[in-house]
């Protein structure tokens, strides 16, 4: 089955690589990178270019995971079948790596939270909790903090915890009991590379500097 893996972080990657923010930019005249936080995603579109742009931003990168899940779970439905849920893992893990470095942009992407949402919401062929638990986390977590950086490495830290608790209560449908080690893993990295991709919000979130919802459109990125 490694080769069934590879191939499925293969395509996700290659569906990571349609960068919307980056897309939209271009079409205002404007490499989304030179702005605000300097950032290909969807908080610093929003910022940069205004609500619809944010949006439309966060359902393109969120989307391209959910295809990608959908196109390696019909092409390994036959000789997968009892481990297509560590193959939706390892696609949206390929999917990430897209958004987040892209190699012809020099692998400066984005932060990879939203194409993160699209994993989530794929697994819901699967399971459902993932989706219910991280729809509440994240956005109770923006209720109370207004900070998106913040809700999101809550949302990241949470999946992981999640992962191994369902995991090991033998909550998780779709999941075969050898692939649960290997699901650990995956959700472990996604959740450093998640970390450390914010690193920058991070240090801003602990001197009190990190930006709130609502707050104005960022300036040029120098």
């Amino acid at each position: 089955m490694i080769w069934q893996k590879a191939l499925s972080v293969l395509i996700g990657y290659g569906f990571g690589l349609f960068q919307t923010a980056f897309i939209i930019g271009k079409l205002n005249h404007i490499d989304i990178r030179d702005y605000g936080s300097g950032n290909s995603g969807t908080t610093n579109a929003m910022r940069t270019l205004g609500k619809k742009s944010g949006f439309i931003t966060y359902f393109g990168d969120m989307f391209k995971a959910v295809l990608a899940i959908i196109v390696t779970y019909f092409l390994f439905s036959k000789n997968c079948n009892d481990h297509q849920f560590l193959i939706a893992l390892y696609t949206g893990f390929g999917a990430i790596l897209g958004h987040n470095f892209p190699f012809y942009m020099n692998f400066r992407g984005g932060k990879g939270i939203a194409t993160f949402s699209g994993l989530v919401i794929g697994l819901l062929m699967f399971d459902w909790k993932f989706f219910a638990f991280g729809f509440v986390i994240f956005f109770g977590t923006l209720l109370i903090t207004k900070y998106v950086s913040l809700s999101s490495l809550v949302l990241m830290f949470c999946f992981f915890v999640e992962m191994v608790v369902f995991g090991q209560l033998k909550m998780i449908h779709g999941l075969h009991d050898s692939d649960r080690l290997e699901a650990y893993i995956l959700a472990f990295v996604l959740m450093a590379l998640s970390f450390i991709r914010h690193r920058a919000n991070i240090k801003r979130l602990l001197s009190g500097t990190e930006r709130r919802v609502g707050d104005k459109k960022e300036a040029k990125h120098v």
